[in-house]
């Protein structure tokens, strides 16, 4: 990703000042308190970054590792009961992955296109960032947070 510009647009720097809040309160609560505070505020967040990323209902099924589309649904109206850990793990991984491919490419339509285009990187294999975040593994989106970070550096 080297020639990449490092500027930060105002929109990643109200998710970094969301990601900071919302990491204070979790070190500040007990972990049941926090599933049900932050499940509202954290698929509001991450179903903004599916906006952005344009991606489809079986993709956002795929990164919040649920299988039934009225849950779905259910969650985009602001239905949600508390979140489980995976969920705001998952959710955290995608909203990292967001800032720090909106500091890399800070024109959204880049950011976007960046997670479906083909990468030859060795964590990639050829495929792209959403396949592999897409795998169903929680890992995986740690792996392409991590690659996203090391960028960053």
């Amino acid at each position: 990703m080297a020639g990449l510009s490092k500027g930060i647009q105002p929109s990643a720097r109200r998710t970094a000042a969301t990601a900071r809040e919302s990491a204070m309160s979790i070190e500040k609560r007990g972990t049941n308190e926090v599933s049900e505070n932050l499940g509202g505020p954290a698929l509001r967040t991450f179903f903004g970054i599916a906006d952005a990323w344009h991606l489809s209902e079986a993709e956002q099924m795929k990164l919040l590792a649920i299988s039934r589309r009225p849950t779905l649904h259910r969650w985009r109206v602001g239905k949600a009961a508390r979140l489980g850990r995976d969920r705001l793990e998952r959710i955290s991984y995608v909203l990292g992955i967001f800032k720090a491919i909106n500091i890399l490419l800070p024109d959204p339509a880049r950011a976007s296109a960046w997670m479906r285009a083909a990468n030859s990187a060795d964590v990639f294999g050829g495929g792209t960032a959403l396949e592999r975040m897409s795998r169903g593994n929680v890992a995986d989106l740690y792996v392409v947070r991590q690659y996203l970070d090391a960028q960053l550096s």
